[in-house]
């Protein structure tokens, strides 16, 4: 079933850094995610997912969405499910958050994020995150201002 994450990130002169977290079951860094409630829409869901998995909030950018097949532990085995996730700049970091004992959280610089993130699924990811920096940067600069 299709899912709705983030691409929580923060921006400091020309700097950009991801935020990651672990993975409930295997303990990968992944970036957060989830399934819609009803009614919720794409940018609620990922406020929700967002501050309940890494306790942090933001913005959500929803004129960048980038959506790839990112890949789920089921009883079943491994499968493959559509994710579609969202910049969110980030301007808020809690001390506690509703998942802080099942998940960690690491903040990488971009160009580091590629040996962070679990790359079978998050690779291809992140390199469009990059290819769309111009974009993503300008519109984050616009909303500080």
């Amino acid at each position: 079933m299709h899912r709705i994450g983030t691409l929580p990130f923060d921006i400091k002169d020309d700097a950009v850094a991801l935020l990651f977290v672990t993975s409930q079951t295997r303990g990968r860094w992944i970036l957060p995610k989830g399934l819609a409630k009803p009614g919720e829409t794409h940018a609620e869901t990922c406020a929700r997912e967002t501050f309940e998995e890494a306790g942090v909030t933001g913005e959500v950018l929803e004129n960048f969405p980038i959506t790839v097949p990112i890949t789920k532990q089921t009883d079943d085995g491994k499968q493959a499910v559509p994710v579609t996730y969202y910049p969110m700049l980030i301007n808020g970091q809690a001390d506690d958050w509703p998942e802080e004992k099942v998940r960690e959280r690491h903040w990488a610089l971009i160009d580091d994020a590629p040996k962070v993130a679990f790359r079978e699924d998050f690779l291809g990811l992140i390199q469009q995150f990059k290819a769309l920096m111009p974009w993503i940067t300008e519109a984050a600069k616009q909303s500080r201002s």
